[in-house]
């Protein structure tokens, strides 16, 4: 199913739930702004090339806009426009005080030279650059781009007003960057699967995890977790996938993956279809690469009694319903993968405040905002009598929603400037 409409589904059966008004639901839906450019740059071989970016702020009620720009082949408008609505949901759960917007350029970064990402990267920042900004819209790194990427965005964006380091998050360390944020999503990986665990009386140790997605998240997930006494007894990137029912060793799979560039060749398992690794035998089930892999061919055969959602919309509509029915329990990318933009959020405080903290009050701030974010979606399932993926949803939705009904304050004779029904007040107990 399309990224889009599957957001757009579960964004509604949300709305549906809280009893939205249609008008306030419409409002909600509809991005802030959508903005599409022409980058066009010269190559290493004097030729001239040009590719599309693409930069959607869908909501700012609740603060700046924030979200990562991504370097693939496959970027085009409905994935950036359902990936910065997950955003705006994403923040909300996370309870920090951003909105949601996403951005990309459909182009191949392995097939472009360092110097051509960088003209790349200047190029789209000079396009954008005056719709960015440190308190309206503030992007981070996503797939195919890192740290140098968005060094390159901080200096280009600091040409036209001035040094602004929290004009982008994920920055590399001497530029203002947070310890603790190359690791942060799969570090809320871990936190979020612990949440969960002891929610079912288990704990990660001696659970056995399969990892689809050997890039930053899936590597520091399957890191950290095996550190907890967790298994990991297959695992999958671009290049391949290796199994080996008694435990992966993860450091001598990192050090080879390092120097080979992916996970193929590993003599510590036996390779597998890459294909299969959805469905391998395991307890818990770690989709942390592209959206859209758990469909309704493969969810009748997926093993795993939990699935922790570290990629952004790896689960289609279809096959949430079908694992449902069997039982599995799904962590949705919402809660489960906001680890990364929770500590882009510590970030951009201490580059306002030009004040940095140590990497363990960084992980420490990152368990207290997962483990109170779980609590948060949980008492949403009571209060609707939904799964995991409703009930982050409904509090996602229900905090913009609120916020956004804050805003729009009525005037004196009591009318709503924005046309939102006087009764919201009540629903949302605004006095």
């Amino acid at each position: 199913m399309n990224a889009l409409v599957a957001t757009n589904r579960n964004f509604k059966l949300a709305a549906r739930l809280l009893g939205l008004d249609s008008k306030l639901e419409k409002s909600l839906l509809i991005p802030f702004r959508e903005i599409k450019v022409e980058c066009t740059i010269p190559k290493d071989d004097g030729t001239l090339a040009s590719f599309v970016g693409f930069r959607v702020q869908h909501d700012n009620a609740r603060g700046p806009m924030k979200g990562g720009i991504r370097y693939h082949p496959e970027v085009d408008p409905d994935e950036v426009n359902a990936l910065a609505q997950l955003m705006t949901w994403k923040t909300a759960v996370a309870n920090i005080p951003y909105g949601g917007a996403k951005g990309g350029i459909g182009c191949n970064p392995g097939e472009l030279s360092v110097s051509e990402l960088e003209r790349l990267t200047r190029v789209f920042t000079q396009k954008i650059h005056d719709l960015i900004g440190i308190h309206t819209d503030v992007p981070a790194p996503d797939m195919g781009t890192g740290p140098q990427t968005m060094a390159w965005i901080l200096d280009e964006y600091s040409k036209f007003h001035g040094y602004s380091p929290a004009v982008v998050t994920g920055k590399p360390i001497d530029l203002g960057g947070s310890l603790g944020r190359d690791a942060a999503t799969g570090q809320g990986v871990l936190f979020a699967t612990e949440a969960l665990l002891n929610e079912h009386g288990k704990t990660i140790s001696g659970q056995r995890f399969v990892i689809q997605g050997f890039g930053n998240v899936g590597a520091w997930a399957a890191q950290l977790i095996s550190e907890q006494g967790g298994k990991i007894v297959a695992i999958s990137d671009i290049t391949g996938a290796i199994e080996n029912s008694k435990g992966i060793d993860i450091p001598s799979l990192l050090k080879h993956a390092k120097e080979h560039k992916g996970v193929k060749g590993f003599h510590g398992g036996d390779s597998i279809d890459p294909k299969s690794i959805l469905v391998e035998d395991c307890d818990i089930l770690i989709p942390a690469a592209l959206g859209g892999v758990i469909n309704r061919e493969n969810a009748n055969d997926i093993k795993a009694k939990f699935i922790i959602e570290a990629a952004n919309h790896p689960t289609d509509p279809e096959a949430d319903e079908i694992l449902s029915k069997k039982g599995v329990v799904i962590l949705p990318d919402i809660y489960a993968n906001s680890g990364g933009v929770t500590v882009s959020y510590f970030e951009w405080v201490q580059n306002i405040q030009g004040f940095m903290w140590d990497e363990k009050k960084v992980n420490c701030e990152l368990k207290n905002y997962m483990t109170k974010g779980f609590k948060d979606v949980k008492e949403m399932c009571k209060t609707h009598d939904c799964d995991l993926r409703m009930g982050a949803f409904t509090l996602g939705v229900n905090r913009v929603a609120r916020a956004t009904v804050l805003r729009d304050s009525p005037t004196e004779n009591g009318d709503w400037r924005g046309g939102i029904p006087w009764f919201y007040c009540k629903l949302f107990r605004v006095e």
